[in-house]
């Protein structure tokens, strides 16, 4: 959305307009000490000229300097260092860094710093044009064709959005000019660590071909950071832009993936290095681990739901509007309005409900899942060239920045286009996805309780599935032809209510923080916050075979104690009614519980003519 552009105050009077465009079109960085000086002479600032003058502040040094500076200087009090600081932000506002605009279909004409546009132009980052945001979903929702590129740069637009609103809300934060740029590289490359199909890679792949392998896209993301940053010689270009290594690239990477010393994590010290309990408020912006409310969930709500056609019920707008920041037990964490509580578990409500339509498909799954099975029969026969000259393959290449840098999306094709008799068993399952022959999924169960699933037991239960032949069942069933998958739905934080991690502060006194309780906010929210879904994919696609194995299936379910598969007295009605809690009266609670004032919209059953009320007359669907 295009915004017009700021007209000067009525009460500025020419000469500091004209001072404006003076500083414009000269380049502060260059400034000597003298010209620091007239700079503060300009903007009524005399009384400090001799301090910067003592410490020989250039241009250069006006660009660093914060708070903490400020204070070692000896200007005091408080009041005078944030008016120092409030002119040394319009002067970076104004400086003639040339911001690039970006036309964004969700986020419509968004500038971005001349810093994130380095970024953004390396091969590293250019890498995510070439990574599916849904990763096989693409392969069912004709419209989820974008990539983690533009994700990125929506998330590195949102976090400078959030931190902005804090800032102008709150000035006694003392966010710096260095603590917008560092939210915002770290929104930009929080996912630079994907692998092809973005959460296939990371959640199917390595965990089959590498078990026991604590390995998440996090770690690569970090590790990729690293890389790019040393390859293409940035470091130099950060500092130019008043960035302080090492500190502020330690401040980056502890915002994409939490604290690097994990040793840390378990004592009562302040974790982070990057930046001081003071600003603990600015690790919730981009990954937000206390809660989840954070400035990645804001994109790709808004992204996804546009391109799979979904309704997106929550408007991270009116978020920005009412956030701002409150002191808990010496911490400082962003907050929202208490009036706001209901359109956070919406936005949690809706987060489930893209796992639900989207995410979790079941022929989505079904895809990555041969994808997957595709991989790991290509990964010994893949080579990637990473440093040095070492050759990878798919799995290994997450050891090796530069051999992974090559890989993406593309090695689908890599395999499907091959003539290597080697390949030959992954470009056949690969094709047999294009041509649309895919596995069936047999049924959906749930378990009353949680179950813990390794790669183990999930082939074991594949082994149960393949033996419970219920009689009349006589076809060959192997284990080979099944695929359990579990599935983990939940509002973020596995059991626990997110909202219960979320500070709230009233209009009355916006500087105190408070919880509220679900049981404060509706009756109607749910009482559990997650749940597991058992799937079980069959490969032959025969009907003889479906049958039986659906039937297995539902033998299968009444073994174990599961549900009531939802199909379950269609594909196997001579089996359900076997299990007593399975059975369902088919006239529990139907027409019972009509409201009285309903009731007048019936039609008596046994009149023929609709009954006439006061209201549009429906005539009942019994009738038909």
């Amino acid at each position: 959305m295009n915004r017009p552009m700021k007209r000067p105050r009525e009460d500025q009077d020419e000469e500091s307009v004209w001072d404006v465009k003076r500083v414009h079109n000269e380049d502060f960085m260059r400034w000597g000490v003298d010209e620091t000086i007239a700079f503060l002479q300009r903007e009524g600032l005399e009384e400090w000229e001799q301090v910067f003058r003592e410490h020989k502040i250039s241009g250069h040094g006006l660009l660093c300097i914060t708070e903490v500076h400020l204070e070692k200087m000896g200007i005091s009090p408080l009041g005078s260092r944030l008016k120092v600081l409030h002119c040394l932000q319009k002067l970076w506002q104004i400086s003639n860094d040339d911001m690039k605009v970006f036309n964004d279909p969700i986020h419509g004409h968004i500038e971005m710093h001349p810093l994130l546009v380095r970024i953004i132009d390396t091969p590293q980052f250019q890498r995510l044009r070439h990574i599916k945001q849904l990763g096989g979903a693409y392969l069912v929702f004709p419209g989820a064709s974008h990539n983690r590129f533009e994700h990125s740069i929506g998330v590195g637009y949102l976090a400078g959005c959030l931190v902005q609103a804090l800032n102008e809300r709150q000035p006694e934060l003392l966010i710096t000019r260095q603590d917008t740029l560092c939210v915002q590289i770290a929104g930009l490359c929080h996912d630079l660590g994907h692998g092809p199909f973005s959460h296939m890679f990371d959640s199917m792949f390595i965990p089959k071909v590498q078990p026991g392998e604590k390995w998440k896209h996090e770690m690569a993301s970090v590790q990729m950071f690293d890389h790019l940053v040393k390859v293409n010689d940035l470091e130099k270009v950060m500092e130019q832009h008043g960035l302080t290594l090492p500190d502020d690239l330690i401040f980056i990477k502890e915002q994409i993936a939490g604290p690097l010393d994990a040793s840390i994590l378990d004592t009562t010290q302040w974790p982070y290095k990057g930046r001081p309990k003071e600003k603990s408020f600015l690790y919730e912006v981009v990954a937000n681990k206390r809660n989840g409310i954070d400035v990645d969930k804001w994109d790709y709500f808004a992204r996804d739901c546009y391109h799979l056609g979904i309704q997106n019920n929550f408007d991270y707008h009116r978020f920005l509007k009412f956030a701002r920041v409150c002191e808990v037990r010496g911490k400082k964490h962003i907050c929202t309005r208490d009036k706001e509580v209901g359109n956070l578990y919406d936005m949690f409500h809706t987060r489930n409900c893209l796992h639900r339509r989207a995410y979790q498909h079941r022929v989505g799954n079904i895809i990555e899942t041969m994808i997957t099975e595709a991989f790991i029969k290509a990964d010994p026969h893949i080579k990637i060239q990473g440093s040095s000259g070492k050759i990878f393959t798919i799995s290994s290449a997450i050891n090796d920045m530069e051999a992974y840098t090559q890989l993406t999306d593309h090695i689908f094709e890599q395999i499907l286009h091959s003539s290597t008799p080697e390949l030959a068993d992954a470009r056949a399952i690969l094709n047999n996805i294009v041509c649309r022959r895919l596995y069936k999924c047999v049924g959906q169960t749930t378990p009353e309780t949680h179950v813990d699933v390794s790669q183990e037991k999930q082939l074991d239960w594949a082994k149960e599935v393949a033996n419970c032949k219920p009689s009349g069942v006589d076809e060959n069933l192997m284990p080979e032809d099944f695929v359990v998958s579990v599935i983990q739905m939940d509002y973020g934080m596995k059991e626990k209510n997110p909202i219960n991690n979320v500070h709230f502060y009233c209009k009355k006194d916006p500087s105190k923080a408070i919880k509220i309780r679900k049981n404060q906010v509706s009756k109607l929210l749910p009482e559990r916050f997650a749940e597991q879904l058992i799937r079980v994919y069959f490969k032959k696609t025969d009907d003889r075979s479906l049958e039986a194995a659906r039937k297995c299936f539902v033998q299968w379910c009444m073994d174990k104690n599961f549900n009531k598969p939802q199909d379950g007295d269609i594909v196997a009605p001579e089996l359900t009614p076997l299990k007593k809690n399975w059975q369902t009266n088919e006239r529990d609670d139907e027409d019972s519980e009509i409201d009285d004032d309903d009731k007048d919209e019936y039609t008596d059953i046994t009149d023929k003519t609709p009954k006439k009320t006061g209201r549009n007359v429906k005539v009942s669907l019994f009738q038909a």
